[in-house]
């Protein structure tokens, strides 16, 4: 008997040692970035500045877009609003409804986290290029909020990582990113920075219908305007006046040559970009702002811009201007 009873034990022993181990196996791990998976706390995540710029790596001026309905681009920016008041279960539905996902991420570089809503046929084999939007999730209120825009990612090297470094440098930010090159739709469809029917200026139609704040970063050819680093501008309007003085200044401090655009005739002052009027029209600050391509390639000379910036979005989030 004592034979036997060994042998029954033995066989029970690996088959509770193999059941453990499928089980173990079956359990989805948390998804991470292979770019570094938690902060200096320990605390898990994904590096957002790897997770957006291998979003955008795939934009090329060939990949092709396609132009969302009115119908699409309203139901966006209604599901980004609705998460804007709380709504979340509510946005999702209406997300889901054009095929866009929502989910909760966390930067492992500053311990944030972060609302983004991107479309899921940026995993498909055609995308629809209609951007992505992370909005930040740090109990700021609705009206201390404050947007960073990138309407040319990789068309205007590096924009992308400004506009994470800038979501980055203060609290209560949204961050809009166009889905595709500015040259990847049939004349110049995709480039949000002109067009009036795209998600892109749909969902800053609406954050603008609230009294948001904006900053749109830009990127030029050192040899457009070789005697500047940087040309910010208030657009079309003048609203955000003050802001662009505190910035020109941010920037001269940090070591920058800056054209302002508001008492000089600069080039690339923005005068006919869409979001510029669009913030016009409704009476909210808004700065487009352009940086050279060395400033763009160059590590510390992106993260001293970054900080430039850093003065104006941070008054921003205290509910407050120059």
């Amino acid at each position: 008997m004592t034979p036997i009873r060994t042998k029954t034990v033995t066989i029970t022993t690996i088959l509770v040692a193999v059941v453990g181990l499928s089980v173990l196996l079956a359990v989805p791990s948390e998804v991470k970035s292979p770019r570094g998976d938690t902060d200096a706390r320990g605390r898990s995540g994904v590096d957002l500045m790897a997770r957006v710029t291998d979003y955008t790596a795939r934009f090329t001026a060939g990949s092709g877009y396609t132009e969302p309905s009115q119908q699409s681009r309203e139901t966006v920016a209604r599901g980004v609003t609705q998460l804007l008041d709380g709504r979340r279960t509510t946005a999702q539905r209406t997300l889901g409804d054009v095929d866009f996902t929502v989910r909760t991420v966390t930067d492992g570089t500053t311990g944030r986290r972060y609302t983004e809503i991107a479309d899921r046929s940026d995993d498909g084999p055609a995308p629809r290029g209609w951007g992505r939007v992370y909005i930040a999730q740090d109990g700021t209120a609705a009206g201390r909020r404050w947007v960073a825009q990138v309407p040319h990612p990789v068309a205007d090297r590096n924009t992308e990582r400004l506009g994470v470094g800038v979501l980055r440098g203060a609290r209560g930010g949204i961050l809009m990113l166009a889905g595709a090159h500015r040259a990847a739709g049939e004349g110049n469809a995709a480039d949000v920075a002109h067009r009036e029917d795209t998600v892109f200026e749909a969902v800053w139609t609406a954050l603008a219908e609230r009294g948001l704040p904006a900053v749109q970063v830009h990127g030029f050819a050192d040899d457009s305007a070789p005697r500047f680093d940087v040309i910010p501008s208030t657009g079309r309007g003048s609203l955000a006046r003050p802001e662009g003085r505190s910035l020109a200044d941010a920037l001269a401090d940090h070591g920058f040559t800056v054209c302002r655009a508001w008492t000089t005739s600069c080039p690339l002052a923005g005068r006919t970009n869409i979001q510029g009027r669009t913030a016009a029209d409704r009476h909210v600050p808004f700065l487009h702002v352009e940086f050279n391509h060395r400033t763009r390639t160059d590590k510390q000379r992106t993260a001293r811009a970054v900080e430039a910036v850093g003065r104006v979005t941070n008054l921003w989030q205290k509910g407050e201007r120059p």
